[in-house]
């Protein structure tokens, strides 16, 4: 019955959403832009609670701490894209998980620019001591920049420079991202620590589901 019904979900998404079929009533460009709207939501949030004076009494630490909460939520939704292509069979998932990723970056940078700038005022020494005395500092760093050959390696072009299966194997590298994340995250936290343990379950669960999937593919392929 459930795969009956994963089918029925799976045929008529691919009814109702394309880029072709003219009588499909969603089209995927029009669902992307949607998308990309409501992924913008959180600036537009932060900037108007930042100018509102909604933040609370130190709107700069809040907006720097929400931007980067962000980021890591964007790495965990692109993550859930595969598992649920997986689940559903809904290939067409697979078209968002690129924007999700770059805004994830997106989120990451504004959190690392408000640090630099209103945080620290770009005094790259007193940055610089930073990163070595605070841990949880250092994994931000290291972890924003393993971001970056993830954001250059994302366009087409770079598929077909790299080739398919070493974009694969470099991009896996997202993994260890969002476990820096998370740990990042859970470092920061001096007191309930509820928040980031939820996000470390949730990453958990997400790479538990792709080992199971491999191990899965793997015995499927020796039969």
């Amino acid at each position: 019955m459930v795969t009956t019904l994963l089918s029925s979900i799976q045929a008529w998404t691919s009814n109702a959403i394309s880029n072709d079929n003219k009588g499909s009533f969603i089209r995927l460009s029009h669902l992307k832009v949607l998308v990309f709207l409501i992924c913008l939501y959180p600036l537009f949030y932060m900037t108007w609670g930042f100018f509102t004076h909604q933040l609370g009494a130190n709107p700069i630490e809040a907006v720097t701490r929400d931007s980067g909460l962000w980021g890591l939520r964007f790495l965990l939704i692109t993550l859930c894209v595969t598992p649920l292509r997986w689940l559903t069979g809904i290939n067409q998932l697979v078209r968002f998980r690129r924007m999700l990723g770059l805004f994830a970056f997106f989120y990451a940078t504004v959190h690392m620019l408000l640090y630099l700038g209103l945080d620290q005022f770009f005094n790259w020494y007193e940055i610089w001591l930073d990163i070595i005395k605070r841990p949880f500092i250092t994994v931000g760093f290291i972890n924003f920049i393993a971001l970056l050959p993830l954001v250059f390696t994302s366009t087409n072009k770079m598929v077909k420079r790299l080739g398919g299966r070493r974009w694969k194997k470099l991009h896996k590298l997202t993994y260890f991202v969002a476990a820096a994340a998370c740990i990042h995250f859970l470092m920061l936290i001096k007191a309930d620590i509820r928040e980031p343990v939820i996000y470390i379950i949730i990453l958990t669960g997400l790479l538990g589901v792709r080992l199971l999937h491999h191990l899965r593919q793997k015995k499927l392929s020796a039969q």
